[in-house]
């Protein structure tokens, strides 16, 4: 009696991305339009929030939230703070587990898992049960920006410092073929070479930047001024920010990607959107469709149609 080969466990790793993480919407939309769904699911820090919602089947919920998606929305849905961090995180969790995932990981209908980073230790936490909420939350801690939290004795961080791509833990969950999804192959650099110098010259705060300046007390004229004799070759603090999370990004990632190779790598091209670009959702999700699009013959070949 021939035995039946079963087809293969399909697994996605969502990267991570801040505000370019909106394309795994994308990419999870257009693959399901040739009929992939992947069965497996692993997120880091952004990859994380919309691996949980996908792993819990409301994708196309997110999709639609996103895609109308505005700046005061995003400003919304920021609560300061200075103990560990710009942002606290809280008014964000609670609008996620409110609209999407409040839940235990074994209530997914698919298997789902999230990548965070010890503070104390730098191991890579890998995050498969309990509370699926409070497993997003410490994986979207950018330090710096959002507090770190306490889970099991430890304070976590984002997971994005130690595997912003996680094929590793798709695979250690059980998937057979891993299509990876790396959201800043293309960001290194990018504002300097499309940027002309008197734009950042004149530069001012503006949206999350202005908001954060005033919980100092900064208003945006304060800032303005402080800005009259300075060095007008540098760059402003969100240039900074985002050049150097690039940068530590795809440097890990490849170093990752290399020792624990996906068997498809798709990367959208995203560098035009900055850290906190939340509100330019559409954009991010065309991307992440046009780039499966390129991608498919290497889907084809990798799941053997």
């Amino acid at each position: 009696m021939t035995r039946r080969k079963r087809p293969p466990r399909i697994g996605i790793a969502l990267g991570s991305g801040s505000a370019r993480g909106w394309a795994h919407i994308g990419v999870l939309r257009a693959l399901a339009r040739e009929g992939i769904e992947p069965q497996i699911i692993s997120g880091c820090s952004i990859g994380a929030f919309v691996g949980a919602v996908a792993a819990a089947g409301d994708t196309e919920k997110l999709g639609a939230w996103v895609e109308t998606l505005g700046w005061q929305d995003v400003v919304g849905l920021m609560d300061m703070g200075l103990r560990g961090g710009l942002l606290k995180g809280d008014k964000l969790m609670a609008f996620f587990e409110r609209q999407f995932v409040d839940r235990d990981f074994t209530a997914l209908p698919h298997t789902f898992g999230c990548v965070a980073t010890d503070l104390h230790s730098g191991h890579e936490v890998w995050l498969r049960d309990g509370s699926v909420s409070s497993a997003v939350r410490a994986s979207i801690a950018l330090p710096g920006l959002m507090a770190p939290t306490w889970q099991d004795g430890r304070l976590l961080v984002d997971g994005g410092l130690v595997n912003p791509v996680p094929v590793s833990l798709a695979r250690a969950m059980g998937a057979d073929v891993v299509i990876a999804v790396e959201l800043n192959s293309d960001a290194v650099g990018w504002a300097w070479r499309n940027r002309h110098p008197v734009e950042a010259a004149a530069e001012a705060p503006s949206g999350w930047s202005r908001k954060l300046l005033s919980r100092f007390g900064i208003n945006g004229k304060q800032a303005a001024d402080a800005e009259e004799g300075a060095d007008e070759s540098l760059p402003s603090m969100l240039s900074v920010m985002q050049s150097s999370i690039a940068i530590m990004s795809v440097r890990i990632a490849r170093s990752r990607l290399a020792g624990e190779p996906a068997d498809v790598l798709i990367s959208p091209r995203l560098a035009q959107l900055g850290l906190m670009d939340f509100h330019r959702g559409a954009e991010a999700i065309a991307e992440g469709e046009a780039a499966v699009e390129l991608a498919l013959p290497a889907i084809a070949r990798a799941l053997g149609r």
